[in-house]
C-alpha cells in the first residue's frame, strides 16, 4: 500500500517525434505556466499535454501507431 503523499513519477517520453514548431510551442507554454507560479516540472508536463491535445501528438513519421486498413 502506498502512502497518500508518496508520488511515483513516470518516465518522461522521448520528444524526438515532435517537430521544431511543436517543441517551440511547448517551451512557450511552459514559460507561461512558470510565470503563473507553477513549478518547472509541472509546467513542462502541462505544456506537453497541451501540445498533444492541440496536435494529437508527435507529427514526425514513425511517431505513433498506424491504423491497419
Amino acid at each position: 500500500m502506498f502512502h497518500p503523499k508518496t508520488f511515483i513519477t513516470m518516465p518522461q517520453g522521448d520528444k524526438s517525434a515532435y517537430t521544431d514548431k511543436q517543441k517551440r510551442q511547448a517551451e512557450h507554454i511552459e514559460e507561461s505556466y512558470e510565470k503563473q507560479g507553477v513549478s518547472e516540472e509541472e509546467a513542462e508536463k502541462r505544456a506537453w499535454a497541451t501540445v498533444n491535445k492541440q496536435d494529437g501528438g508527435g507529427k514526425k513519421s514513425g511517431s505513433g501507431r498506424k491504423k491497419s486498413d
